[in-house]
């Protein structure tokens, strides 16, 4: 392997490290949303900013819902819907990991 190669290889590492942290749940939104705002990134790091963000944007609105929703209910429908709220909780984790490994085995993000 020549330098060039292992140049290429270690900013192909480099780029794949940078889309990881745009997919930290909840932490991932501000460089997500930094990587946004300014236009100097490629395409593939803005697809994932754009993805990292709307899933961030729509689960903190259906959480803000159903917490929101359970605090003006009764008891039992109070611990549905906090069920509910710690269920979609995992999934946007569960989401980002595997689109995460997506990244990871060189895959388009989806």
């Amino acid at each position: 392997m020549n330098h060039s190669e292992e140049l290429d290889l270690k900013d192909a590492k480099l780029k794949q490290i940078q889309l990881f942290i745009y997919l930290i749940p909840i932490v991932g939104l501000i460089p997500a949303i930094w990587t946004l705002l300014r236009d100097e990134s490629d395409t593939s790091s803005q697809k994932v900013s754009r993805l990292s963000v709307k899933l961030a944007i729509a689960w903190l609105i259906a959480y803000a819902l159903l917490w929101l929703g359970s605090t003006q209910t009764t008891d039992i429908v109070s611990f549905r819907l906090l069920y509910l709220n710690a269920l979609l909780t995992s999934g946007y984790f569960l989401s980002s990991f595997l689109i995460m490994f997506n990244i990871w085995r060189n895959k388009p993000p989806r």
